[in-house]
């Protein structure tokens, strides 16, 4: 059995018991180091100072964007909830997301385009706009995180998000759904008849 090895983190993981694929296999390694790790929360989690917890959480890292790749179509707002839900959990201030689609929907880039305070985020729909023409997009999906935990959307949330799709909807874009990513829940905007 061969051990991960990090820049900082020992050759071995999860109390000193080798990972039985070495990093081969991502998500049965997280298993192996989760089983052996009871953690109440994620964010107390990635402040521990263990070695094989920063080791798990850059596995999961790795992982995750191995997951979303360019070209991947989206399905249903529950599965673009699971791939906002991995870029934006955990944060203590919100952040803007927005997907760039082509005319197929499928994914040219993702990308995390406004950072805010705890309880805000100031959203410019001009740059949206401009980085949707630069990347040839046809489509856009946006999410946000709400670090509260509660998924459900604010007025503001609402108003920027009518704005932005009248933005779109000036250079012959789509906007697909907005998804608000609560500590446990989702609200798209698309599934509750909002767009």
């Amino acid at each position: 059995m061969s051990a991960i090895r990090t820049e900082d983190a020992p050759a071995s993981v999860a109390g000193g018991v080798p990972l039985p694929h070495g990093g081969a296999d991502l998500a049965a390694d997280l298993a192996t180091i989760g089983a052996r790790a009871d953690f109440s929360t994620v964010r107390a989690a990635r402040k521990a100072a263990d070695p094989a917890v920063a080791a798990a959480f850059r596995l999961i890292e790795r992982w995750e964007q191995e997951t979303i790749s360019r070209g991947e179509s989206f399905t249903s707002p529950a599965h673009s909830e699971r791939m906002f839900r991995r870029r934006l959990r955990d944060l203590e201030h919100e952040v803007f997301a927005v997907a760039f689609l082509d005319n197929r929907h499928r994914v040219i880039a993702v990308e995390e385009m406004f950072r805010g305070s705890i309880d805000s985020t100031r959203v410019h729909p001009r740059e949206v706009v401009k980085r949707a023409l630069a990347l040839n997009a046809a489509a856009v999906m946006v999410a946000h995180n709400h670090p509260c935990g509660v998924a459900e959307p604010s007025n503001a949330d609402k108003a920027i998000t009518h704005k932005l799709k009248g933005a779109l909807e000036l250079v012959d874009m789509r906007l697909l759904d907005h998804i608000v990513i609560g500590e446990r829940d989702y609200v798209s905007f698309v599934e509750r008849g909002w767009l």
